[in-house]
This record gives structure tokens, C-alpha cells and sequence, in this order.
């Protein structure tokens, strides 16, 4: 019997909505990790019985209260800084929750019109998930936060299959499990599947399938997590100090307060020096000048750095001129005991409307939130700064939340990964959170420690293994000092092959998509 289009009930779209609310729920500031493990079992509910586009309906319903309640912190972020009205702030969270809502739309199409048997559905829910984070992480420059991975950050032992597969290889986990949850209970309530019945033998085999996997994956955990401590307990480490100086926002670019600021970060640098550090990390943009350009306040900071004998990294804006044109950067500069400069790294990733305008010349009314200078430029991806006790890969903001950036820094030879932030701008909200969370898998994938220096907080430190060993509080002024690892002479199969898993799960959605309606269309010919 054919099946026939049924209108989406209430019930339907109620389930859409919680499936929304629990993945954000599995994040922080809540942290509710094992909603992640059922949030898509509500949405999967909801599609049954539905055609591709009544699926993507629903995927879109729970993918904008998702997103909204995720990134609600851009609200005030757009607000107070991009001097931006609430109601219009407002509607471009809503934009951005509705085109990153697509992604999960998408993948409730494909899996409600194209997964017409229980076990096309069951294999390739995770597959489709997979492939719509992928896209998502580079389509339109990417926007990759969230993914839902990230949600089991401190669950050590799942987490070391990052170094095989990356955040992706977690995500693929968790939504498997969904969908074998989601078939156990359908199975028990005695529902069907897109008008079939789901087979007892399907379900236990997928159940038995889902523990087989997460016995490995904790096993592989337990496993690799006493090797790297095997191997971190045997190697060198270098001693650390993060500098947090916790400046407000409307402070940080106001000439009033360039003098203070500076003064701040060489005092609780004097002090952190007592210690005896090796490298002393200050955060994004910390240093209120353009370093160099600047010769008065740059000379300031060498005569500081060389009577405190210890290397420095200090996050600031770098000019350039060529040819009569002026070009900016977001840069961190690598100063050593004598205070000669090192080297500097320049960010690759820029943030859109904040660092640049996309499509400046049919947006000339849009403006960036960072109106102190003019559009930043790109560095090159994959540098590192040659440290003599260790090469370091520097990740800028938000560049931590793209793992290919770290992963080519690692592959050129970086020991030690460095995230320097600014997330003043989030205000006391989840994302300063939700952006430490999602560094502690860049140490997984890359098997190196990573020091994190942030303007407000969240500064820490996380050990190859994924352990966070210490953080700070959150707009508070801090100085914390620590040993951290050294790797050197290896490098994980994610740093090596990192994008594989991932781009196998996007062409696997690919090919099935357009077999299954070239099927169709073939079918509906006869």
C-alpha cells in the first residue's frame, strides 16, 4: 500500500521543539551532557511518517530553538558593541539560527524522505549528521560552533576516539546511539517506520552493535589516556604563566586607558615572573597598540620582557604599509628573554562582521563591531612561531573552533598549542563555555597540551589527554602558573589524515542522496 502524506500534528512540532531544547541543554552553561544522547530521538519521532519536506519542517522547527537558545548571547553581544538595536539584534540572531537551522532540516529530509526502510534509517542517521556538520564547518567560511560532540567535552574516555576521527568521530557516536535508541522504543511502543514494521532482529542487532562500539571506545579511551601518561610522565615540559587582565570591553580601545592597560599586563607579569616561567602568555590583543608601528609603547614592552628574563607571546594588532596601502592584522608576537622579536603569527580565520565585511561592495551599509581599525588580512594557515624550547601553533578567538587549523600547525611541527581570546564580548553568558569546551578536542585530535590566555576568561590549561588542569574564573583578574607537556616527536592519525572520516560521511551522504532519487524518479517513470 502506498503511503500517503499525513499534515504535521501539534505532537509533532511539540517534539521538534524539545529535541531543540535538549541539545542545548547537553551544552554549557548547562552541561547536561546525556540530553545529547536523546535529543535526536525526539526529533526522529517527529519526522516518522513524514515525507522529505514535512521533515524538513520539523528539522527546521528544532533546529531554530536550538540555535536560538544556544547563541541567544549574541543578542547582547550585537547590542552593546555593535551598537545595534535589541529588535534588530534580535533578527539576526533569528537569521543566523534559521541558516544554520538548514543544516539540521537537511538531514531530517534526507533521512524522512530517502530512508524509507528501518535500516537505511538506522545506518545512516549518523552518516546524514556527520556530512551537515562537515558542510557546515566550512560552508560560507564555516560556522562549526556546536557541534554536538563538543557537548561530551569532559567525558574523558569517549572523547580520545578524537584522535582517530576528530570532533566528528564523537558526533557520529552520539547520533548512532540516538537512532538506536530511538528503533528500541519504537520497536516497544509498536510503531512503524515510513509505513514499515521495525524488525526485532534489527533492533538487537543494533543494540548489540551500539554497546560492541562503546565498550571499544571507552576501552580505546582507558587505553590512550595511560599511554599519553605514560609517554607525557617520560617526556619534557615547559613552565607556562597565562595572563588574564580581565579589561572591560569599552576600556580596551580607549586611549584614556592604553597607559593603565599596559601597566596592568607588566605588573601581574612581574609577578607571575617570580615563578620562574619559561613563556609568559598574554591574550588576544592585550597589548592596546599596534605593536611595532607603535615604537614608544613597543620599546616599553621590550625593556619590561628583558628584565624578566622568560619568553613572551603578547597578543596585539599588527599594521602594515605597502605601496601607499595600509594592511591590518590580528597577530601574536613571539618575544624571546632578551626581547628581540621572534616572530609573529597573524590570524587566518577572521570573524565575519567583526574583523571584515563579507561582500563589502554590495553591503557598503554594514559596518564591523571592531571600528578601531580598518579590515583586518588573513595570514598564512599552518604557520608556527619557532620557540626554542618548543614550536608553538597559536590559534586566535575563535580560530580553535576549526580543528584543521590546529591540526596543520601540528603537522608542522608545533609542540604546544596556544589559544589567545578575547570573549569580553560575550558578557557573563554561555559562550565564554562553550568556546572552552570545544579547545579541549584540539588537544585530543592533536595529542598536545593547550594553554588558553583569554582577555575575561575562561584561561586555562588542558594536558594531551583532554584533562582540564586548571582554569580561571570568569572577569576576574588572574595570573596561573603551570608545567605543561611537550610533544614533540608524534603526531596523532587525525593530525595526519584529519578531514578523512568526516569527508568519507559527506560523500557517503552524497552518493546515497542522489542514488535513492534517481530510484525514485526511475520508479515514478514506469
Amino acid at each position: 500500500m502506498e503511503r500517503k502524506e499525513a499534515a504535521i500534528h501539534y505532537r509533532e512540532i511539540t517534539l521538534a521543539l524539545l529535541s531543540g531544547l535538549l541539545l542545548t541543554a547537553g551544552f554549557p552553561p548547562v552541561g547536561a551532557w546525556p540530553a545529547a544522547w536523546v535529543a535526536v530521538v525526539f526529533l526522529l519521532f517527529a519526522i516518522r511518517g513524514h515525507f522529505a519536506l514535512h521533515g524538513f519542517y520539523l528539522g527546521l522547527i528544532s533546529g531554530c530553538v536550538h540555535f536560538v537558545t544556544l547563541l541567544y548571547w549574541l543578542i547582547g553581544t550585537m547590542h552593546t558593541y555593535g551598537f545595534l538595536p535589541l529588535w534588530l539584534s534580535g533578527l539576526i540572531l533569528f537569521l543566523l539560527a534559521f541558516y544554520l537551522s538548514l543544516y539540521l532540516g537537511g538531514f531530517a529530509a534526507a533521512l524522512a524522505g530517502l530512508c524509507s526502510s528501518p535500516f537505511s534509517a538506522l545506518v545512516m542517521a549518523p552518516v546524514f549528521w556527520v556530512g551537515a556538520e562537515y558542510l557546515r564547518s566550512f560552508l560560507f567560511s564555516g560556522f562549526p560552533w556546536g557541534l554536538i560532540g563538543y557537548s561530551q567535552y569532559n567525558h574523558l574516555h569517549l572523547i580520545q576516539i578524537a584522535d582517530l576521527w576528530g570532533i566528528h568521530g564523537v558526533s557520529f557516536l552520539v547520533v548512532f546511539a540516538n537512532s538506536v535508541i530511538f528503533f528500541w522504543l519504537a520497536r516497544q511502543m509498536r510503531c512503524e517506520w515510513q509505513g514499515r514494521q521495525i524488525g526485532k532482529a534489527l533492533v538487537w542487532v543494533s543494540v548489540l552493535a551500539l554497546a560492541a562500539v562503546l565498550f571499544i571506545t571507552l576501552i580505546y579511551g582507558k587505553i590512550r589516556i595511560n599511554s599519553i601518561d605514560r609517554m607525557v610522565s617520560q617526556g619534557e615540559s615547559v613552565k607556562v604563566a597565562v595572563i588574564q587582565g580581565n579589561i572591560p570591553q569599552p576600556e580596551k580601545w580607549d586611549e584614556r586607558f592604553q597607559e593603565d592597560t599596559l601597566e596592568k599586563y607588566l605588573r601581574m607579569s612581574q609577578t607571575a615572573c617570580h615563578a620562574g616561567p619559561d613563556l609568559v602568555v598574554w591574550p588576544e590583543t592585550a597589548a592596546p597598540f599596534y605593536f611595532e608601528y607603535d615604537a614608544a609603547m613597543t620599546e616599553r614592552v621590550i625593556r619590561a620582557v628583558r628584565g624578566m628574563e622568560c619568553a613572551f607571546l603578547i597578543g596585539a594588532p599588527a599594521v602594515a604599509l605597502q605601496e601607499e596601502e595600509v594592511f591590518y592584522y590580528n597577530s601574536a608576537y613571539l618575544l624571546g628573554p632578551d626581547g628581540n622579536i621572534q616572530g609573529r603569527y597573524d590570524k587566518v580565520h577572521l570573524v565575519p562582521f567583526g574583523e571584515y565585511v563579507p561582500l563589502k561592495k554590495w553591503l557598503p551599509f554594514i559596518h564591523k563591531m571592531v571600528a578601531q581599525v580598518g579590515e583586518f588580512q588573513t595570514g598564512v594557515p599552518g604557520s608556527i612561531l619557532k620557540w626554542e624550547r618548543a614550536g608553538l601553533g597559536v590559534a586566535v578567538c575563535y580560530e580553535v573552533i576549526f580543528p584543521a587549523l590546529c591540526a596543520a600547525m601540528v603537522y608542522n611541527h608545533a609542540g604546544l598549542l596556544v589559544n589567545i581570546t578575547n570573549d569580553a564580548w560575550f558578557g557573563k553568558t554561555g559562550a565564554p563555555y562553550q568556546h572552552f569546551s570545544m579547545a579541549v578536542f584540539r588537544a585530543v585530535e592533536n595529542r598536545r597540551s593547550l594553554v588558553r590566555a583569554a582577555n575575561t576568561g575562561i584561561s586555562g590549561f588542558i594536558d594531551p589527554a583532554g584533562r582540564i588542569l586548571e582554569t580561571t574564573g570568569l572577569f576576574k583578574e588572574a595570573a596561573i602558573t603551570r608545567d605543561v607537556p611537550v610533544v614533540r616527536n608524534m603526531t596523532s592519525f587525525y593530525t595526519r589524515r584529519g578531514k578523512l572520516f568526516a569527508l568519507a560521511c559527506f560523500v557517503a551522504s552524497f552518493v546515497f542522496i542522489v542514488i535513492r532519487i534517481v530510484r525514485i524518479r526511475f520508479k515514478s517513470n514506469l
